[in-house]
């Protein structure tokens, strides 16, 4: 028996040889990788825009100053990460990992520490907009506690979210079946008894631990809130907590397909399953991932559409760098034209003109 774990590292039971023709489970392999290049090529350029916007955002126009905003900024910093790191998933897929042992563990558990961070992160927020408004009479006078309690928070958070990703770095390897065939990034054992435990328990932790308890924390945060805003009849309120909502909604409809598909995997996991129904149980799984990853980018669409301060504050972005450029453009045209008025007209013969450093301003 082979403890190995198919390329698109879903969770594949062990094979058992027969008198049968074996299932091809690498079919469309080069489709599926060649529409994924696309798909995470968009991810990254959009992703990567957004995020650094926020950072930009909270590091120069908006101080952070409550939790929420804290937990907002490692949020942005957790897919910044994983946006970082989506180039190289792109060339290696694409060249059948040639970049080692090292690149597929660390890019493949790049996006677990992504998932766990930014889930417990949006879990907290939730929590914290909670105490804010539902228990708004506690959290009078914390104000002062705020950055000591959300650093500690997030270290915690950040060292959880190491911890439940370990067997992913650990375990993810690079497998060739033969000298003939292409290397591919997925989960290998040393043993039977590993590979049933670990083909149980990472679904399991991702789904239990980096969705559904989240989940659920959002669902009774949120939803007291709601009852509290009904019950006051202030909607004026409700706006503070409207982007949080929207993010979280979103994350949840990226990341619901892809753990519900997970789950049903798991659970017909060592059971007699056919060749088709393997398939498409794969074909869904790299689906359904893709809609996964999607979330890294949609983030900062939402402070940007919905948060009216967020929109100021891009708005204030957008317009600083139109005056910095038209600044410098104008600085660069009355310096060329200076420089051209009181260069001396040798430096123009021999059919050469002698360019002037400070007309190029950065």
């Amino acid at each position: 028996i082979n403890h190995h774990m198919d390329f698109d590292d879903e969770y594949i039971d062990d094979m058992e040889y027969y008198d049968v023709e074996p299932c091809d489970l690498r079919s469309n392999y080069e489709q599926v990788v060649t529409i994924q290049t696309y798909i995470y090529s968009f991810i990254c350029a959009l992703g990567l825009l957004g995020n650094v916007l926020v950072l930009i955002t909270y590091a120069f126009y908006k101080k952070a100053k409550t939790m929420t905003d804290v937990y907002l900024v490692n949020v942005a910093l957790a897919d910044l990460l994983f946006i970082m790191a989506l180039p190289l998933i792109i060339y290696n897929e694409q060249h059948v990992w040639s970049m080692g042992t090292w690149a597929c563990k660390l890019l493949r558990g790049i996006y677990s520490l992504n998932l766990y961070s930014s889930m417990l992160l949006l879990a907290c927020i939730s929590g914290d907009r909670y105490i804010a408004i539902v228990k708004a009479r506690h959290s009078i006078g914390m104000h002062f506690k705020t950055h000591i309690y959300s650093r500690l928070v997030c270290s915690v958070i950040w060292f959880l979210a190491i911890g439940l990703s370990m067997p992913t770095f650990i375990y993810y390897d690079l497998y060739v079946e033969n000298s003939t065939a292409e290397a591919e990034c997925s989960y290998s054992f040393a043993t039977s008894g590993t590979a049933q435990l670990m083909k149980i328990l990472v679904p399991s932790l991702q789904v239990a631990v980096g969705f559904f308890t989240p989940l659920l924390v959002m669902s009774f945060c949120y939803c007291s809130i709601i009852l509290t805003l009904l019950r006051a009849r202030n909607y004026e309120r409700h706006k503070a907590v409207r982007v949080v909502l929207a993010v979280v909604l979103a994350f949840i409809l990226c990341h619901l397909p892809y753990n519900a598909v997970v789950l049903i995997h798991t659970i017909k996991l060592f059971k007699e399953r056919g060749c088709e129904s393997e398939q498409q149980v794969l074909l869904a799984l790299s689906v359904t991932k893709n809609l996964a990853y999607l979330h890294c980018c949609l983030n900062p669409i939402l402070y940007a559409f919905i948060g009216v301060k967020f929109r100021n504050h891009f708005c204030k972005i957008m317009a600083d760098i139109w005056c910095l450029r038209k600044r410098n453009f104008i600085s660069g045209r009355s310096s060329q034209q200076t420089s051209e008025l009181y260069l001396p007209a040798h430096k123009f013969t021999g059919g050469s003109v002698q360019e002037n450093p400070s007309s190029f301003s950065m």
